[in-house]
């Protein structure tokens, strides 16, 4: 029930403030919107305001706006008698709303106070003929930077590494008591156990204690907690950079798809499987759930606007083909079939993609693949 309670809570606004980008766009536009829906039908409770019905609907896994003449321009008030301008700002809306969403997320993130676990990163293994090896990384090095970010533990080294998988890593390690700069390159397909740089670390205890921190536990003279948080405008900041470097990660995980390193079947999630990682977040912390919202708020950002029939992303593609022709446009008829196609491609996606997250569950997988 508290998996369930937790979706509910992080991904009915998500979707709300996606739809009311579509809605608010819509109203300023002058198009009528016949129906706005949070859910997906069958209907639970609904009133009218205006010329617009408000619908709480049973499935929330969605939401839509029912405007009028999607496709058809011969009612003035129709969403496809507008300029393409005013219907370029409908269509992008939502996943504008989202993209804005998802950066103040981040930035809520940020200013949470958390707790972290914090020390000097000492190389203990080099795999040999790995990147670490040939940059010429040793064991007892103390691994200071990478890609200019301070590492202070081994999540902050696995983070930059993979942002930077295939391309040179900038790598300041501390050996002997003197800085060391190599270039390291992480690997899209490193053998089992390797990691992307062929190199095994343990956290011992921070060169210089961090203020306020405290021992940890049965760990005397080892890595010690710290409890941060950021302020308004550095964890905008640090927002900012948080979610371009979602979207690198993003990139490289379609990327490691072609590349081999791994596959749909073992990234994707359907609603099974994110309300089973929302559950999971809940469990941990508020900031765990922000994070996670976020990055589900971006990736509905990011999924909307791609350029496939159903989509806002479709939509406008076939817009910018019209402004292309010069306003002469496809038939409203053609293009309401293409969309039902690609509605009909994203349902069969959809259920395989939650068959498989129903199969991990009974096999008593993590949904993380």
């Amino acid at each position: 029930m508290t998996t369930v309670i937790a979706f509910l809570v992080v991904f009915i606004p998500i979707v709300l403030l996606h739809e009311l980008g579509h809605f608010i766009t819509a109203k300023l536009s002058g198009v009528k919107v016949i129906e706005f829906g949070i859910g997906l039908p069958p209907r639970i409770w609904s009133f009218k305001r205006g010329e617009t019905t408000y619908a709480l609907n049973a499935i929330p896994l969605g939401g839509y706006n029912k405007m009028l003449g999607e496709e058809d321009p011969s009612d003035p008030r129709s969403l496809a008698a507008k300029p393409a301008w005013k219907r370029a700002i409908v269509l992008s809306a939502g996943a504008g709303m989202n993209a804005v969403l998802a950066l103040v997320l981040f930035a809520s993130f940020f200013m949470i106070p958390q707790t972290q676990v914090v020390g000097n990163v000492v190389v203990d293994q080099v795999a040999a003929d790995s990147p670490a090896a040939r940059a010429g990384i040793q064991p007892g090095d103390i691994v200071r930077k990478v890609n200019g970010a301070t590492i202070e533990n081994s999540g902050d080294l696995r983070y930059q590494y993979q942002l930077r998988l295939g391309a040179n890593a900038s790598t300041v390690v501390e050996r002997n008591g003197q800085p060391v700069k190599v270039s390291v390159t992480p690997r899209w397909k490193p053998p089992a156990g390797q990691g992307f740089t062929g190199i095994r670390v343990r956290l011992d205890a921070p060169s210089v204690v961090p203020p306020n921190a405290k021992a940890i536990p049965g760990v005397p003279d080892g890595p010690v907690e710290v409890r941060r948080h950021a302020s308004f405008f550095p964890a905008i900041k640090r927002g900012g950079v948080n979610m371009y470097e979602s979207l690198v990660l993003m990139k490289n995980g379609i990327q490691s798809w072609f590349i081999g390193s791994s596959s749909p079947s073992s990234d994707a999630l359907g609603p099974i499987g994110i309300a089973r990682v929302t559950g999971d977040a809940a469990s941990r912390s508020v900031a765990d759930v922000v994070f996670l919202a976020a990055l589900i708020s971006l990736n509905l950002a990011i999924f909307n606007i791609l350029p496939f029939p159903a989509l806002d992303g479709g939509r406008l593609f076939f817009l910018a083909i019209e402004v292309a022709r010069r306003g002469k446009r496809i038939p409203p008829q053609k293009e309401a079939l293409v969309h039902l196609a690609g509605f009909a491609i994203l349902l069969v996606l959809i259920v395989a993609i939650s068959f498989n997250d129903i199969g991990r569950l009974l096999q008593g997988k993590s949904p993380y693949g």
